[in-house]
């Protein structure tokens, strides 16, 4: 067999494999069955394609939609491969063409639709020559538990046997533990290799808006005319609704409507037209994406609540493909749960219309229309009924539609589990958009990403609110301030409280949406916490509500202490001139960061730095640390010391002692720095010392617990405590920073070696790269190319704790 990094760069280009991808081709090169679940974008075509080269012959894949089918085989195909396509679209004599040259052994890649498994003779003719790795792509449709469940995916695992020994790659982006477990039974997988990771997205902003059906459509306009935003894609419910907002947004950027009863010729063009750029917005239904590589979709709109998590997380992974930062929006209101349950009604008739029909059924194929005719039933029904009882191996189909029996009886039960599974589908869904946690998270945790920490994404609407885009937050005003604190005293040592009896027994606002925001609120500054819980109520109905307690956080707040709270506006934030407390604050701000100095722009990119790493080790959003207004105050005072950080707005005693040492530290290392724009600051994160301590000559080293000690808090008859003041040596007179085009090629290759392992090293460690190594020392390091110790611990920005921590890995490089 080939080898697959060489494989992988003469035939892709590609010089090295993305993150896990090396894995997966190693296994199902090697022959062993593989279950991939990996998010959309991150490259799983890579990971059957590679291997079926590398084992030689025909790789064969089994793809739902002819879109998708058609981008992967076109892409194949201009990489200098022989592949070829059988599906609706194509003529007979195009498919009997790519028959032959597959029995020939003519073809590397055959592409096939599921559906062509159920044309009598077609399997036998696939295994009269054996593939040589058989890729199922969008597995999820295999399994009823799924969100997009295909009948035609189910009956695949009875005509895999036949084409073995080849190897099976089931892939998809999209599949919860359950799915998963159900994808690996329906298809006989021997001992698959499991990879499921790669769910988290860095770089997208989620936000969730509650907001009327009346008001999406100008809501869409306003916040997609900020050209910022395009190329967009906006999710719509319906066909109707597809193109009906696209219409009004025609009128003011290039749009079009996508859906499948458009024709084909319309439907290719809308997707030509979007990946070249004319298009600058797709309106469509949920099948628009599927196989479109768009890289730079900068914006995903979803204009009602979608079917179920796993299709959410699917269409909103379309954006920010080039890993630039792009921002996704789901809109939803309680209508949107109504219309759910109404499509559900729809696609899943009761269990007695399904036996009606079963009872009719034979052996033998009949002819659809006779069947109904004798039930006396409507042909929607009636078609659903079929499609559920061949879901559920009662029924069984062919190419015209003639339907016969199976044999199987024990249909019902599972029928039943499906549509409850299919309820929960649409409770989890209606959950995640209500939920007062990190967005990210939650989708991480939906999907069992065991290897993903969870951490909080840091630029989602739950944690930056002030900088979300398509919804205002503000200020509590002095009532609201007076509520959230009834909140909490009553929630005080108490047992956590279903949310409805606390609204009921407290009745500080008539309406519960009111007193839903509130909890909102506490819940995003970090001081409330929920559960979801389910009772059954007399008529057998089980009904969901959810608990709410104090977090540790909501427990220790001191009896008048700042609250931190942000409450949620009205979603009315779409438009580039809306008004609010939230848009003016933000005005301010701007405009003074517009007044800024050099050196106080490099503060404040080092503070906003800290206080995510910060705010990342406690799962809180970074406003909790400190808000942006106290950042601003911050960079204007500079302070370098404990006192003068007490006299800051917005800072006392408790959030001295917790951030003081690290924040005067960062401070204080800034006014040291030369203010060029290259230069890095290389901060002292450390504990105070005693006027009487020598005064450092290096930065002091970061501590495991850099916090001072609860000793060390002011009172108010000691204000000024010397062991609250860092002293200070007079500044070292530094070189120069070094120009960057003065350095070698030799110096300039071990600069990159360099980034490349401080980039790894912040990642590992959880800290922005300057708390690894700031860029000063970094290229002095690669101009000198120490090769020992004593060499390193001479660079300015070298003290003994990095000497210690990362002297051996960077004397590594220096002399590799």
């Amino acid at each position: 067999m080939a080898d697959l990094s060489q494989l992988l760069h003469a035939t892709f280009g590609f010089s090295s494999f993305r993150a896990n991808q090396e894995a997966v081709c190693r296994a199902a090169t090697d022959g062993k069955d593989v279950l991939l679940v990996m998010p959309t974008g991150a490259g799983k075509s890579l990971c059957y394609q590679l291997p079926a080269l590398a084992r030689g012959g025909t790789g064969l894949v089994i793809s739902p939609l002819i879109a998708l089918m058609d981008d992967q085989a076109n892409k194949l195909q201009q990489a200098g491969l022989r592949v070829a396509r059988i599906h609706s679209g194509l003529s007979r004599d195009q498919s009997r063409q790519a028959c032959r040259d597959y029995l020939d052994g003519h073809l590397q890649f055959l592409f096939i639709a599921p559906e062509r498994m159920r044309v009598p003779g077609f399997p036998e003719m696939l295994a009269r020559r054996k593939p040589s790795l058989v890729a199922i792509d969008e597995a999820h449709c295999i399994s009823a538990w799924g969100h997009d469940f295909r009948p035609d995916y189910r009956t695949l695992g009875e005509h895999l046997p036949a084409l073995r020994p080849a190897p099976i790659i089931a892939l998809t982006a999209t599949a919860t533990p359950t799915v998963q477990r159900d994808i690996v039974t329906q298809l006989s997988l021997a001992t698959p290799a499991l990879f499921i990771h790669g769910f988290r997205r860095h770089n997208l902003a989620i936000e969730v808006v509650e907001l009327s059906k009346p008001r999406r459509t100008e809501f869409t306009a306003n916040f997609l005319a900020d050209k910022s935003r395009r190329p967009a894609i906006v999710y719509a419910p319906s066909r109707k609704a597809a193109e009906e907002l696209a219409a009004t947004l025609g009128s003011r950027f290039p749009a079009a409507p996508y859906h499948a009863g458009l024709d084909a010729a319309t439907r290719e063009r809308v997707q030509r037209h979007f990946l070249t750029g004319k298009l600058e917005v797709v309106v469509a239904t949920i099948a628009f994406g599927m196989g479109i590589d768009k890289a730079d979709v900068r914006t995903v709109i979803h204009f009602a609540l979608p079917a179920s998590v796993e299709a959410y997380y699917q269409e909103i992974g379309r954006a920010g493909r080039d890993g630039e930062p792009s921002r996704t929006v789901l809109l939803y209101s309680y209508a949107d749960r109504k219309m759910h349950d109404f499509f559900l009604e729809r696609d899943y008739p009761v269990a007695t219309e399904l036996a009606r029909v079963a009872r009719l059924l034979t052996p033998d194929f009949q002819m659809p229309d006779l069947l109904r005719q004798r039930l006396k039933m409507d042909a929607e029904t009636f078609d659903k009924s079929v499609e559920k009882l061949a879901s559920q191996g009662a029924a069984a189909t062919d190419q015209a539609g003639n339907v016969r029996a199976t044999g199987n009886q024990q249909w019902q039960s599972s029928y039943e589990r499906q549509v409850q599974h299919r309820r929960a589908q649409i409770d989890s869904m209606q959950q995640f958009a209500e939920a007062q946690q990190c967005r990210m998270t939650a989708l991480i945790r939906h999907f069992g990403d065991t290897a993903d920490s969870t951490k909080p994404c840091g630029v989602c609407d739950f944690c930056a609110p002030t900088s979300t885009t398509a919804q205002t937050f503000t200020e509590p005003s002095a009532q609201e301030d007076r509520n959230l604190r009834a909140i909490l005293r009553a929630l005080d040592g108490a047992m956590p409280r279903a949310t409805g009896k606390l609204f009921t027994d407290l009745a500080l606002t008539k309406d519960r949406k009111d007193f839903d925001a509130l909890l909102d609120g506490l819940a995003r500054a970090g001081l409330l916490s929920f559960t979801n819980e389910t009772w059954t109520n007399p008529e057998g109905k089980v009904v969901a509500y959810k608990k709410v307690s104090l977090t540790f956080e909501g427990q220790t707040l001191a009896p008048g202490a700042p609250l931190n709270v942000l409450l949620r506006g009205d979603g009315s934030a779409a438009s580039t001139a809306f008004p609010g407390k939230k848009r003016k604050a933000k005005d301010a701000t701007e405009v003074l960061q517009s007044t800024y100095t050099p050196a106080q722009k490099a503060l404040d990119e080092n503070l906003r730095a800290w206080r995510k790493a910060e705010a990342a080790k406690t799962g809180k959003p970074a406003f909790i640390v400190f808000s942006d207004s106290a950042l601003a105050a911050l960079v204007q005072a500079a302070p370098q010391t404990i006192p003068q950080l007490l006299k800051v707005s917005g800072f006392g005693p408790q959030k001295a002692e917790t951030f003081g040492a690290d924040i005067t530290a960062i401070c204080r290392e800034q006014s040291r720095v030369p203010h060029d724009r290259d230069s890095s600051i290389v901060p002292i994160v450390g504990h105070a010392q005693s006027a009487s301590a020598p005064a450092p000559s290096k930065p002091n080293p970061k501590p495991s617990n850099p916090r001072p000690s609860p000793t060390s808090v002011p009172h108010s008859s000691q204000p000024h405590r010397d062991e609250w003041v860092h002293p200070q040596s007079p500044p070292t007179p530094k070189l120069p920073p070094i120009d960057p085009t003065t350095l070698t090629p030799t110096q300039q290759a071990l600069e990159a070696s360099l980034r490349r392992w401080r980039q790894s090293e912040s990642e590992r460690l959880g800290l922005p790269q300057f708390f690894v190594l700031g860029t000063a020392a970094l290229r002095t390091i690669a101009q000198q190319h120490p090769t020992t110790l004593p060499q390193l611990a001479k660079i300015e920005g070298i003290n003994q704790e990095k000497l210690d921590r990362f002297g051996p890995a960077i004397l590594s490089l220096c002399t590799a």
